[in-house]
């Protein structure tokens, strides 16, 4: 498989680029963001990063730490140093749990829980782009809703591919890559990145130069400074360098027919029922083999930090009380999803986040007349069976 190769070629060269070599506080959130020390394929492993069920919690806890309605999410629309450049000034991003790649202070982290990854989201009007970037850890999309182009290379001149609901793409690292709506309506993307800290992204060269016309100026820590409002830059800080094209001819160039294995339409997604808990069928998407559960690998089997599904529950589908043994995060798609968890339920629908603590016993079920869709986010490269505790 081409991308793994790359992959592996990659992280043994033990290449990284941009800001690796030093601490970087985030502001506006309880988080010290470090440079990405660690190996991609532990995260998520790491005992620190857990997040133990306590046998006293309460539902009414579990809610106001861990549930996201779609409907309450709080955008930012000064996120990025693109943010004024015309065609991009309308997109809202979010940061759902983690503090993701946000460049501004107002960005709202929404669960500050470390998972050891991020979940986030972007939400744009028809046409409405994310310019060219690069990350250093992995960043994968799931479509809510809308038509979106993902186009690539640092000046969009290596190929595209498209998407609609349900699809899910996952772009290597070190790569350009940027999207757009090209929908008739607006749209939401659900983002998974990799770690704890995903870093901060590398710009295409004419990103800079846009942003410098529009008043904005990107900080070595990440930071926006906005001219317009007599913002300079503080005392000790200096600017970020503008990418150049050395910077450029160090990272990846793919083309559409590179990233095929990165692409799983919805279409294509082949549920199974899981062993231990036959009332819902998982697809794996990312992630390797789980004999314990009698699930094959995902298509995308190379290392992320994370392994992504999609579940189905069809209607008066009731599993048992089971826990599990990593993060579990809850992204909805379609339907209505009922969590026996704790002392009550919890009722998700589409766009809806939860995000279930290590260790607590949790039932699904779906009580409603139409086919449950989520796509389930848990921790660590390698999936573990449920443990059955009815």
């Amino acid at each position: 498989m081409q991308v793994q190769n790359i992959y592996d070629s990659w992280r043994a060269a033990n290449v990284f680029i941009g800001w690796q070599f030093f601490v970087v506080f985030n502001l506006h959130s309880k988080y010290i963001r470090l440079s990405n020390w660690t190996d991609l394929g532990s995260i998520g492993n790491d005992p620190s990063m857990q997040q133990p069920y306590n046998e006293s919690t309460r539902i009414e806890d579990l809610l106001a730490e861990r549930l996201v309605r779609y409907a309450e999410l709080r955008p930012c629309t000064t996120a990025f140093i693109d943010t004024r450049t015309p065609g991009s000034a309308e997109k809202e991003n979010f940061t759902i749990i983690g503090p993701g790649v946000t460049e501004s202070p107002d960005q709202y982290v929404h669960i500050e829980i470390p998972h050891g990854f991020n979940i986030g989201g972007a939400r744009q009007p028809p046409d409405c782009v994310n310019s060219q970037h690069s990350h250093e850890t992995a960043e994968v999309f799931v479509v809510h809703s809308g038509r979106w182009v993902f186009c690539l290379g640092p000046n969009k001149e290596d190929g595209e591919v498209v998407l609609g609901p349900g699809d899910t793409i996952s772009l290597p690292i070190h790569m350009f890559r940027g999207f757009k709506n090209i929908g008739n309506d607006v749209g939401f993307l659900f983002g998974v990145l990799g770690g704890d800290d995903p870093g901060h992204v590398t710009w295409a060269p004419n990103v800079f130069d846009n942003a410098k016309e529009y008043g904005l100026i990107l900080l070595e820590d990440g930071s926006l400074v906005d001219t317009t409002k007599g913002e300079t830059i503080p005392e000790g800080k200096r600017p970020m360098p503008p990418t150049t094209e050395a910077d450029v001819a160090r990272l990846k160039r793919l083309t559409a027919e590179d990233l095929a294995d990165c692409v799983l339409p919805h279409d294509k997604l082949k549920p199974v029922r899981a062993s231990g808990l036959p009332e819902v069928s998982e697809a794996p998407i990312i992630g390797t083999a789980s004999p314990d559960e009698g699930l094959g690998e995902g298509q995308m089997t190379w290392s992320h930090g994370f392994h992504l599904r999609q579940i189905t529950v069809a209607p008066d589908g009731v599993t048992k009380k089971h826990t599990r043994a990593e993060e579990e995060v809850i992204l909805m798609y379609k339907g209505q999803l009922s969590i026996d968890i704790a002392d009550g339920s919890v009722e998700l629908g589409p766009g809806d986040v939860f995000t279930v603590p290590i260790g607590v016993p949790r039932r699904f079920a779906n009580r409603g007349s139409e086919l449950v869709e989520a796509y389930v986010v848990r921790g660590g490269d390698h999936p573990a069976a449920a443990t059955i505790v009815d």
